[in-house]
């Protein structure tokens, strides 16, 4: 995975830009106070500014891309978090579970360098998908449900745990693969594509063709007339926060 980030993700800061709006949604979990370990941390998006923060990353194309001021960043995996038991107050993951080769040895990581708090930012795998995934990208649910964990792992890995939708704005400024749900337009450009992992695991091609065949005839307008009245858009994303209470 480290490879292909360093291959998908040279101008991934770029196209992965914090919205403020999903800020605040995982800003509202963390504690009020305290030390974060950002874990699989990419380019920064979403550390808080008014905690201290320690980012751990394991490509060296995606530190490189961390603006000036940004937190310390180590380069490592979830799997081996070099840091002392209890080193931290929460740990931190945002979309980035569904890339750790080995879940449970990340998961025991973070249980002994987090003393009170986890707050992970996933997809549910339960999810049904939206049009995007529905309508021309099926695969990309094949791909995805295989690689994100139940939301039953993450509380057998940490115990009791609470789960919030996190709900995409309109016009988000950001560019993971659910981000654009009310621009259809943008899926058909190969820049805004190079900033989610999944197309570059499938064969783009038909579902593009479908895209803009029914953006060009109105079919995707008629079909999706609802999203026009939302201000978000639950696709599936959720926060995961557990309380570890040592």
């Amino acid at each position: 995975m480290t490879q292909l980030y360093d291959r998908i993700g040279v101008d991934y800061r770029q196209r992965r830009r914090p919205d403020p709006r999903l800020a605040e949604q995982i800003r509202s979990r963390l504690p009020d106070r305290g030390t974060v370990v950002n874990l699989g941390a990419g380019t920064g998006s979403y550390e808080p500014t008014d905690l201290r923060v320690v980012a751990v990353e394991p490509s060296w194309t995606m530190i490189a891309q961390r603006s000036d001021g940004s937190a310390p960043v180590v380069r490592a995996t979830a799997e081996a978090v070099p840091f002392a038991a209890g080193s931290f107050t929460a740990a931190l993951a945002i979309l980035t579970i569904h890339h750790w080769q080995r879940r449970s040895d990340a998961f025991a990581e973070i249980r002994r360098v987090a003393a009170d708090r986890v707050v992970v930012v996933t997809w549910d795998p339960a999810h049904p998908g939206f049009w995007l995934t529905r309508d021309y990208f099926p695969e990309i649910l094949d791909v995805d449900r295989a690689i994100f964990p139940p939301l039953a792992e993450l509380e057998q890995a940490f115990g009791r745990v609470s789960v919030h939708p996190w709900l995409v704005p309109r016009h988000c400024a950001d560019g993971f693969l659910g981000a654009y749900w009310d621009r259809p337009e943008a899926y058909l450009d190969a820049g805004v594509r190079r900033g989610m992992s999944t197309f570059a695991k499938i064969d783009v091609e038909p579902g593009l063709a479908r895209l803009r065949a029914d953006l060009a005839s109105g079919a995707w307008q008629r079909r999706n007339a609802e999203l026009a009245e939302r201000s978000s858009a639950d696709l599936g994303y959720r926060i995961v926060v557990a309380e570890l209470g040592r």
